[in-house]
């Protein structure tokens, strides 16, 4: 994925047909779900599904689910974020996740947010931002 969002708006409103842009762009959109999205990403950094689990901090139960994209289920935002911890996402890639869940992404002016998106950007556990988002009385990610 190498173009940016307003590139690919652009792209998108010169085409007379969806299609058309669809063929031009398909390297830059994903077309599959959730659980694709994490399967994808597991692959493209060699990450295994245990290490993905243990990182995540989510319990091996509903983190399978996840990944294998049980469709029955509507996970919450706060899951999906300690998804992207385990898949030891990048800021960009989280937003992505979020994104693709359903969810708003990550908001560098909420308070809570921010420690979310340090904690991403600088490689921080699950269980340490929890650590940091109580010092702050804001709910932990669970």
């Amino acid at each position: 994925m190498k173009k940016s969002t307003d590139d690919l708006m652009k792209i998108l409103r010169s085409k007379d047909d969806v299609d058309d842009y669809f063929d031009e762009c398909d390297n830059e959109i994903f077309f599959g779900g959730l659980s694709e999205l994490i399967n994808y990403f597991m692959a493209k950094k060699g990450l295994e599904k245990n290490s993905v689990v243990k990182k995540s901090g989510l319990s091996r139960g509903y983190a399978y689910e996840i990944i294998n994209g049980k469709s029955d289920k509507v996970y919450s935002r706060d899951k999906v974020i300690m998804m992207c911890f385990g898949l030891e996402l990048t800021v960009d890639e989280a937003q992505q996740m979020l994104k693709k869940g359903g969810y708003a992404p990550l908001y560098a002016r909420d308070t809570r947010d921010s420690i979310i998106i340090f904690s991403i950007e600088h490689k921080i556990s699950v269980i340490n931002t929890n650590i940091k988002l109580a010092e702050y009385n804001l709910n932990e990610l669970k």
